[in-house]
């Protein structure tokens, strides 16, 4: 309500002075140093020190997606994944050698161990539940015993 008052009562107002208040400059004709308070060359190098910290930003931020995608990358040669041409263009446009971060490469690397362990045949005897590993090797070692003694009997005879 109180606009509506204002732009009815000011724009005849101004009608009836005839604009002789004095020529002020609206807000769209000051530079925009001064509508901030700053001198041209203070105003000069803020908007440098801007730019140079969106371009650190967009720095950081690429070698974050490029380290992400070379994660991908190792995830997908792992399971045997079919490769994505999106992460290999992230991985070049980092430009420098992107490297994994040492927590995220110290977990591949458990995870390969792991694997390896689960690959061998006393990884995968383990895995079976209910199996004491100390009575099967025991009963081994009992039976290759049998064995060397029913051989010897079978020589001698």
């Amino acid at each position: 309500m109180a606009f509506m008052v204002k732009s009815m009562v000011g724009g005849q107002l101004k009608n009836l002075t005839g604009g002789l208040g004095g020529e002020e400059k609206s807000e769209g004709e000051k530079s925009e140093a001064a509508a901030q308070g700053m001198t041209r060359e203070e105003f000069e190098e803020y908007q440098r020190q801007l730019l140079d910290e969106k371009m650190e930003r967009d720095s950081n931020f690429a070698q974050k997606k490029a380290e992400r995608a070379t994660l991908r990358t190792h995830l997908r040669d792992k399971y045997r994944l079919p490769k994505s041409e999106l992460d290999e263009s992230q991985i070049q446009l980092a430009g420098s050698d992107v490297e994994l971060p040492k927590e995220l490469a110290k977990m591949i690397e458990e995870d390969n161990e792991e694997e390896a362990e689960k690959d061998s045949v006393l990884g995968q005897l383990s895995s079976i539940p209910n199996l004491d590993l100390d009575t099967l090797k025991d009963k081994a070692q009992a039976t290759l015993e049998d064995i060397k003694q029913t051989a010897e009997k079978c020589c001698v005879m």
